[in-house]
């Protein structure tokens, strides 16, 4: 049997650098940015929430977003919620964002249709972000919770898409009261 070169130890030396190196930008990016979610279940309560004066009443349907910039959970929905702008705003249908106190970042441009709401009466009592809470045309909260369950948001497992395809018809939704499991970031702290 031939004794290995230094060059074959040398392969093998990279060879195992390499698998290293992978092993932990893995255990890194799982960290970061893939969140456990059999165990993040969250209650969403919109029963403290209300529109700001300005904005409360009759009117448009409503859309609030709800974000921390810090969160990696934001990038799951951004692509969906530049969708529903698409689909909705031609309809009439007004998009606001509030963003976690004390946070410091901004929407992408992508997203630049959503007007910026510095408060909203009973956001302080969030647990959780990405949320969303929708109004009817009554000025009735109709919806508050996840944009989806799971890790990321589209069309096909959004929680937005028929809520606000029934208030776009004049059907009334009352889902105030969501359970969900998915991406969610602490709301304060």
């Amino acid at each position: 049997m031939p004794v290995p070169t230094l060059k074959t130890w040398l392969a093998w030396l990279l060879v195992l650098t390499c698998a290293v190196g992978v092993w932990a930008a893995y255990q890194w990016f799982e960290g970061r940015y893939i969140r456990a979610f059999n165990d993040q279940t969250v209650l969403f309560a919109g029963d403290v929430l209300a529109l700001p004066a300005h904005l409360s009443g009759p009117g448009p349907i409503r859309v609030v977003h709800f974000w921390d910039p810090a969160c990696p959970c934001n990038v799951g929905n951004q692509q969906h919620l530049s969708e529903l702008l698409a689909t909705y705003v031609p309809q009439g249908v007004e998009f606001y964002a509030v963003q976690k106190p004390g946070s410091q970042g901004q929407l992408p441009a992508s997203l630049g249709a959503i007007k910026p709401l510095t408060a909203l009466p009973g956001a302080e009592h969030l647990s959780v972000s990405p949320a969303v809470a929708i109004w009817d045309r009554s000025g009735q909260l109709a919806y508050f919770g996840p944009y989806s369950e799971g890790a990321t948001c589209n069309a096909s497992n959004s929680f937005i898409e028929p809520v606000l395809q029934a208030l776009t018809q004049g059907r009334s939704v009352n889902a105030t009261h969501t359970l969900a499991v998915g991406c969610y970031c602490p709301w304060h702290g």
